[in-house]
C-alpha cells in the first residue's frame, strides 16, 4: 500500500495582512506604471492573490492607487519624525546647522535608498487630474508643510524654501543625477 505524504495545510492569511501586503505592491507598480497605466492585475499577481480579491478590500483601482499614496506620504512624514528625533537626540550629521537640515539629508537618503517611494511622488503629482486625488495629495501636502513647520520651528520662508529644494531634489533623483543648476557637469555635457 502507497501513501503519499500530506500536503501541509495552507495558512489562511487574514485581510490585515494581505492589505498591507496588497499596498505594498502597489507603491511598487503604481510608482512604475501611474494611476492609468497600471493594472490591478499585475498588483494582484505580485501579491499571489486573484485580481477580485484585490476589489473586495479596495473597491475600486482608485482606491488602492490612494492607499499606496497615503503609504508613500506617511513614509516621508515619519522620515521628517526620525531626523527631527536624532536631531533633539544629538544623533544628526554634525554638518547639521539645523532641524530642517537634518530632515532635509534624511529625506535625500531616502530617495536613494527607495527609489519606489520617489517615482511613486511624481505619479501622484501626474495623477492630480483626478479631482479625489488631487484633494488627497493637496492635503497630505500641507500636512507635511505643517509637520516640517511644528518640528523644527522654522519661518514660512525658510520652509517655503525647504519644500523648494525638496521639489528639486525630487526631480534630480528622478534624473539620476547630483543638482539641477545651470553650470552642472551632466548639464553642459547634455549641451555638448
Amino acid at each position: 500500500m502507497s501513501t503519499t505524504p500530506a500536503r501541509p495545510a495552507r495558512r489562511r492569511v487574514p485581510a490585515a495582512e494581505r492589505r498591507e501586503a496588497l499596498i505594498t505592491a502597489a507603491v511598487h507598480e503604481f510608482a512604475h506604471g501611474g494611476l492609468h497605466g497600471t493594472t490591478v492585475e499585475s498588483i494582484a499577481r505580485r501579491v499571489g492573490v486573484a485580481q477580485p480579491y484585490v476589489f473586495s478590500l479596495f473597491g475600486t483601482k482608485r482606491e488602492l492607487f490612494l492607499a499606496a499614496l497615503e503609504r508613500s506620504f506617511e513614509k516621508v512624514a515619519d522620515t521628517f519624525r526620525g531626523a527631527a528625533h536624532d536631531y533633539a537626540e544629538g544623533r544628526a550629521p554634525a554638518e547639521c546647522e539645523d532641524v530642517l537640515e537634518a530632515m532635509g539629508r534624511a529625506y535625500s537618503e531616502l530617495l536613494s535608498a527607495d527609489r519606489d517611494y520617489l517615482m511613486l511622488q511624481h505619479q501622484c503629482y501626474a495623477a492630480c487630474e483626478d479631482e479625489l486625488v488631487r484633494a488627497r495629495v493637496r492635503h497630505r501636502y500641507a500636512e507635511l508643510v505643517e509637520l516640517a513647520g511644528s518640528l523644527s520651528g522654522a519661518e514660512p520662508e525658510q520652509l517655503d524654501d525647504f519644500f523648494r529644494h525638496g521639489m528639486a531634489l525630487n526631480v534630480a533623483a528622478a534624473l539620476g543625477v547630483e543638482g539641477l543648476s545651470s553650470d552642472c557637469a551632466w548639464v553642459q555635457a547634455e549641451l555638448r
